[in-house]
């Protein structure tokens, strides 16, 4: 209660999510929320994606944006190495494109600003 959060898009405030969807711990090298369930206005098309880079590397992925802008907000793993297997068919969003709005302090924040508590998905 303490730190529940709504996630809005960064450039048109829409609503994205919630931290009561979060679900998993940020992986290195990714700066992510990673949610098991997002609102309506988040849309992905079926093609996918690899990554050329990064921690995404090697990986199959499919672009998350938002509905009413366009912005690319994360993306949805397909397929990766072991390391990341855990994450695949969650919605990652990209903290960089995310803004928080914390019910309680009624007060806005950056994602990548904030430490949600540590959630640990179960194998």
């Amino acid at each position: 209660p303490e730190q529940c959060a709504v996630f809005h898009c960064r450039g048109c405030w829409t609503v994205l999510g919630d931290s009561l969807q979060l679900c998993g711990q940020e992986p290195p090298g990714l700066s992510v929320l990673i949610c098991f369930k997002v609102t309506s206005d988040v849309i992905w098309e079926d093609s996918l994606l690899i990554g050329l880079e990064g921690a995404l590397l090697g990986c199959a992925y499919c672009l998350l944006t938002c509905r009413s802008c366009g912005l690319a907000v994360g993306f949805i793993l397909y397929s990766s190495g072991s390391d990341l297997a855990y994450l695949r068919g969650l919605f990652c969003f990209f903290k960089d494109s995310i803004i928080c709005y914390l019910l309680k302090n009624q007060i806005i924040i950056e994602a990548s600003k904030m430490n949600f508590p540590a959630v640990t998905l179960k194998e």
